[in-house]
């Protein structure tokens, strides 16, 4: 019996502006019923194709071929009514509205063609999240949500349409180590309901469990299809990026250096509730040139955590010392400039980047008052867009354009990439570093880690959340578990395993 292409990309090219060559002649081939991993470095053009295949974005050359019938896609509208639909990496979500609103948005059912049947959607989607394990509040308005949730959301309204052929792009980067397991557990199930499925992700653990075949692309160009059960996962990396991937790890010296943090006591409101804290009596002191990890499940206090400490949100008691002095009602501006602080935020649009502006605007913004930038009232452009540049360069911030394209246009990865390349290029004494590789391929991973510890060895003080249990057992010197808003345990980094560390963030015993 012949296999038949569910999805067939042939000679896709996509060119912005003229000049940004995103895809070139780059061949896909999708057959019905299968999991097929589209692989492929920050910025290698997988976000463009599939949004091509989603009729976001008609291609400058190429055909499409959908269940074997050539398809001119020209809209998302046009998308849906052939089966596909898209996970998308960054939220298409309405923050004004509630979440059951922002799933059914287009899609509406209604009664009497007039009214919309609230109950019966609600009806729908609590059956849906229910069988896959996707619990949300559907009434919460998406402002009020975690970026966890919101990546719920996304899939939710993929399952609520009733995609024959769905495009997932990077749907795990910001769930929880069972929230993963859980959306993994639904591509099997759907896959052996008939669905075809393209997937996009770096994570190559994900890959080995659920794919049939990888499709892998570099630059914007083809490298080759292969069978993943067949091929191991450092040749898939190396295909991936054009070499031998290698691992990073916190070399553990001894630091005999003097605390530079010392919290003491500090509680904060929950972050979606402030009738009740989120963080508790949460007490610590960091070393000049030391990195303290913050591990556990999404939700247990960590944002609560980076915010206090950055001065985003105010801390209900407690204090936080830098350098000998109380900064705990210090604000923003103050941290940033005065105490020298680095923040890289969970939520790279909304904290991060101003996203409408280009990336040397973007990379000037917290220093801008600065002599880094500005004398005597007059900003120093040449200064701006060098260090820019610089920043481009060291981290390979692709599709920038010399630093004049907008923070929008670019790919998720080059975005926390050029986060991460001002905030570590600043001149800071300690860092807040929250999900630093969300989303980026193995050889970002790589390099990022490599510059963090470079950070680590610069005398800087960093505290690293991250809901990667390798990421924080690579590089912590130590390791704090959180569970609801609790201290439940410290391990040294050196002695860490990623047993120590999961029993630890499953306990509800406070230590």
């Amino acid at each position: 019996m012949k296999n038949i292409n569910a999805v067939e990309m042939k000679n896709i090219s996509m060119i912005f502006n003229k000049k940004i060559v995103a895809n070139k002649n780059i061949n896909l081939e999708v057959l019905k019923g299968e999991v097929h991993a589209l692989m492929g470095e920050n910025g290698a053009g997988k976000s463009t194709l599939m949004s091509i295949l989603f009729g976001i974005y008609e291609p400058t050359e190429g055909n499409i071929f959908i269940n074997e019938r050539e398809e001119i896609i020209s809209s998302p509208v046009k998308a849906t009514k052939l089966g596909i639909g898209m996970v998308h990496q960054h939220f298409k979500l309405v923050d004004i509205f509630p979440v059951w609103k922002n799933i059914i948005l287009g899609v509406e059912e209604t009664k009497y063609k007039q009214v919309i049947n609230k109950k019966k959607i609600i009806e729908d989607l609590t059956k849906i999240m229910k069988e896959y394990n996707l619990e949300v509040d559907l009434n919460a308005k998406v402002k009020d949500i975690s970026v966890g949730m919101k990546q719920r959301i996304e899939i939710l309204k993929i399952l609520y349409r009733k995609a024959e052929i769905m495009v997932f792009d990077e749907p795990t980067a910001v769930l929880t180590p069972s929230e993963i397991e859980g959306l993994l557990k639904v591509i099997k199930e759907l896959k052996a309901m008939g669905k075809t499925i393209i997937l996009i992700t770096h994570k190559m653990a994900e890959i080995k469990e659920v794919a049939d075949r990888a499709t892998i692309i570099r630059k914007g160009q083809y490298v080759g299809t292969y069978n993943v059960k067949k091929t191991s996962s450092s040749k898939l990396a190396e295909a991936m990026v054009g070499r031998k991937i290698i691992e990073i790890k916190n070399q553990h010296k001894q630091n005999n250096n003097d605390d530079l943090i010392v919290i003491k006591n500090l509680s904060v409101k929950k972050h979606s509730n402030n009738k009740v804290l989120g963080l508790k009596n949460f007490s610590t002191k960091i070393k000049a040139g030391e990195i303290l990890g913050i591990a556990g499940v999404e939700g247990n206090g960590q944002i609560e955590l980076a915010e206090a400490i950055s001065g985003m949100v105010k801390a209900e008691s407690g204090k936080i010392i830098i350098n000998g002095k109380n900064i705990t009602n210090d604000s923003i501006n103050k941290r940033y400039i005065q105490h020298k602080m680095g923040f890289i935020p969970e939520d790279r649009h909304k904290f991060g980047l101003v996203l409408d502006a280009n990336l040397i605007t973007n990379v000037a913004l917290q220093d801008i008052s600065t002599k880094k930038y500005s004398r005597h009232g007059f900003i120093n452009k040449t200064a701006m867009q060098t260090n820019a540049q610089e920043i481009i360069g060291k981290f390979d911030v692709r599709n920038a354009d010399s630093g004049f394209a907008i923070a929008r246009q670019l790919s998720g990865g080059n975005q926390q990439k050029m986060i991460i390349g001002r905030e570590l290029t600043r001149d800071t004494q300690f860092i807040i570093i929250f999900q630093p590789t969300r989303g980026l391929d193995v050889g970002s991973v790589e390099f990022i880690h490599t510059e963090i510890l470079k950070a680590k060895d610069e005398g800087k003080a960093i505290i690293l959340v991250s809901y990667e249990l390798s990421e924080i057992l690579q590089l912590s010197d130590r390791i704090i578990v959180l569970n609801s808003g609790n201290v439940v345990g410290e391990v040294s980094g050196k002695s860490a395993t990623r047993e120590i560390v999961g029993k630890m963030m499953i306990s509800s015993v406070v230590a």
